[in-house]
């Protein structure tokens, strides 16, 4: 096709704008309680797509390039949430009583914007001249195609949003079910292992058997591994070295060692795996930066450039990051006003703006060739904030030294936990951008269209972020947080990178755990590293880390939706169209995550409509043992027959156009 040709094609439009702010918005708060709850978002363009597909049919003039902007808009709220990986650690500490709009807001946009501008030089390299396989971008790009190729596409767009509507009802439907407490919401049982103690605990969570569908089974097994690891080895040790205290419970003695030493020890793994990383893709990054000088040098001797190639201009780019410095100082001398740093403003904002801008630029490059390589799902963003909060305390120690008062060292906690927010910004949302610019590739969209319209769902995103994470705190609380309540959230990596950041400033950190974490974390890259030699199935790293930081209850259902999304993708791959086949089971887990996330924020409403921790609640705590044998008999019949209908409706392709 032509450069002329596609001219008159609706690519960038007010309805394809606003259609994908509208999907952001229900999918950002989906997310944000989907992280909360269990660490972990999913990605949003492929439900996105079908979405689009599904309405956008029923308008006059609608084409694929359109159909990719509005994914291209909603992809944001799959990345962009992410930011409550970090932010809920000031609630924490004490420094946020809630989330206030403005401060809220303001980090994650400028975050993301920055996130999109570092990434954009990054195309040519990272996109156009590698074989990278950017696995959800290629798969975004056939689920468009097929929608724009003829009557089989809207017949499979119509099939696909019938799934995630099925399945997200059925998902929403069962949490409900658990709120009543007549259905048990997890199994848990603790034990002593010798001198020590231990447990098996399982979430009846869809939401949970989604993510491990689209994790898929390799980082299902790393995880496995991971419990292992964590619980069945670690947690006995170390429970057997710290006896439990006079009439404390097996459960609450394991849970409190967990909390104290084992997360530690994943913490130490999840941070060697983040920077081995680092290190495997440091010389591609640098290589795709060369060759995308060298396409920007032949630009401006006169070569012309095809539609398809152009990007936002490179003056726009700097131009644009360094006007996001502007409000970026503003919000860090708003964190600092007033408190016992204001006398040390100007280095603090001047090391912050100069960090944000180094450690931004190598994070755009390393996400995006992650999110390249192993997709932006499966990208440890988390992992990157590790480093980020390490590097940022580490910074402030340099300024600062340790032993200060301790509302100096909370204001350097806060202060440090903002700044790795904002960087966390710029992470999360170029590890979506190079994605979603792949897509655009495969369809023949424009580049520079696609960038702007990741800067709409930035903005779209930012804006549904805060009031989200307001209510979940005034609501639910977090654990950990002051006036946590019975269902707070876990929010495992705002706990682990605001312990991380008190630990480093306040010079108390459990380096030991950590420590004894980085040793395992060697012995498992060494042994991924020798199963990809032998062109066995890879255990990541980053999953045997989550593995053991995060609680059994959470893994352990994500290890069985992967087991379940590989026996499906197994039967898919014997269909006569295994593409569509896959297609429909990632729509079905991601229907299950819609669902249940979606109800979470409902429920929050209605427990702050009606200051109740249990408003739902029909029978009181002697209906315990009932409610976990009926659930969990329940949620398995369900599951089975969720995936019957899927495979009903994948057994055969949609018919195509005569």
């Amino acid at each position: 096709m032509t450069e002329a040709d596609r001219r008159p094609i609706a690519e960038l439009t007010v309805r394809g704008i606003l259609l994908g702010g509208l999907i952001t918005l229900l999918f950002t708060a989906a997310n944000v309680y989907l992280g909360l709850k269990v660490g972990l978002t999913f990605a949003t363009s492929i439900p996105a797509a079908v979405i689009s597909m599904a309405i956008l049919r029923y308008l006059p003039g609608a084409t694929i390039l359109e159909n990719n902007i509005v994914q291209t808009v909603a992809s944001a709220a799959g990345t962009l949430a992410a930011i409550i990986f970090v932010l809920p650690g000031l609630v924490m500490i004490g420094w946020w009583q809630g989330f206030p709009y403005l401060l809220t807001a303001g980090i994650t946009m400028t975050g993301g914007i920055l996130g999109v501008m570092f990434s954009v030089p990054l195309r040519r390299a990272l996109v156009v001249d590698t074989d990278l396989p950017f696995p959800e971008g290629r798969a975004a790009a056939e689920v468009l195609k097929v929608g724009a190729g003829s009557r089989a596409g809207e017949a499979e767009s119509g099939r696909g949003l019938r799934l995630i509507v099925v399945n997200a009802l059925v998902s929403a439907g069962f949490a409900i079910v658990t709120q009543t407490k007549v259905a048990a919401a997890e199994a848990a049982l603790f034990f002593r292992a010798g001198a020590g103690a231990t447990g098996i605990t399982g979430g009846l969570s869809f939401a949970l058997i989604g993510a491990g569908h689209l994790v898929g089974l390799s980082v299902g097994l790393a995880m496995f591994v991971g419990v292992i690891i964590g619980w069945w080895i670690a947690l006995p040790i170390l429970t057997a070295l710290t006896p439990a205290a006079v009439g404390t419970s097996v459960e609450a003695w394991a849970g409190g060692v967990f909390r104290t030493d084992v997360r530690f020890l994943g913490a130490g793994v999840i941070g060697v795996a983040a920077i081995w990383t680092l290190v495997k893709i440091i010389g591609p990054v640098i290589g795709g930066i060369r060759s995308s000088m060298a396409a920007s040098a032949a630009k401006r001797g006169g070569t012309i450039v095809a539609l398809g190639e152009r990007d936002l201009p490179f003056g726009v780019v700097v131009g644009v990051s360094l006007a996001m410095l502007v409000p970026i100082a503003g919000l860090l001398w708003s964190v600092i006003a007033g408190g016992p740093l204001q006398g040390s403003a100007l280095p603090l904002i001047a090391g912050a703006l100069l960090f944000i801008l180094v450690l931004g630029l190598v994070i755009a490059a390393v996400c995006g060739y992650m999110a390249g390589l192993i997709g932006a799902s499966n990208s440890p963003v988390s992992g990157i904030g590790i480093l980020a909060v390490l590097a940022s305390s580490l910074m402030l120690v340099g300024l600062f030294g340790r032993g200060a008062e301790p509302a100096t060292t909370q204001a350097l906690v806060a202060y440090a936990l903002i700044v790795t927010g904002i960087v966390f910004g710029v992470a999360t949302i170029s590890n979506d951008n190079l994605q979603d610019l792949k897509t655009g590739q495969l369809v023949g969209a424009t580049p520079w269209k696609q960038q702007v319209a990741l800067i709409f769902g930035v903005i779209f995103g930012s804006l549904v972020v805060p009031p989200v994470l307001q209510l979940l705190s005034t609501t639910l609380g977090f654990q950990g947080a002051p006036g946590a309540g019975p269902n707070a959230l876990a929010a495992p990596q705002a706990a682990l990178i605001s312990a991380l950041a008190k630990g480093v400033l306040g010079g108390d950190l459990n380096w030991a755990m950590i420590g004894v974490g980085a040793l395992i974390g060697v012995g498992v890259i060494f042994i991924d590293e020798i199963l990809g030699r032998l062109g066995k199935l890879r255990l990541p790293p980053l999953g045997i880390g989550l593995g053991v930081y995060l609680p059994m209850s959470v893994t352990l259902p994500v290890v069985i939706g992967a087991v379940i999304g590989a026996l499906y993708d197994r039967w898919a791959d014997r269909r006569p169209d295994p593409e569509y086949a896959r297609r429909m089971g990632v729509l079905t887990a991601t229907g299950m995550i819609v669902g249940e996330s979606l109800w979470g924020v409902a429920f929050a409403i209605i427990v702050y409509a009606t200051n109740s921790d249990a408003p739902l609640a029909l029978v009181g705590e002697g209906f315990a043992s009932q409610a976990l044998v009926g659930g969990t008999v329940a949620f398995l019949a369900l599951i089975w027959a969720l995936y019957r209908y899927t495979r009903r409706m994948a057994a055969t392709s949609p018919p195509a156009t005569p």
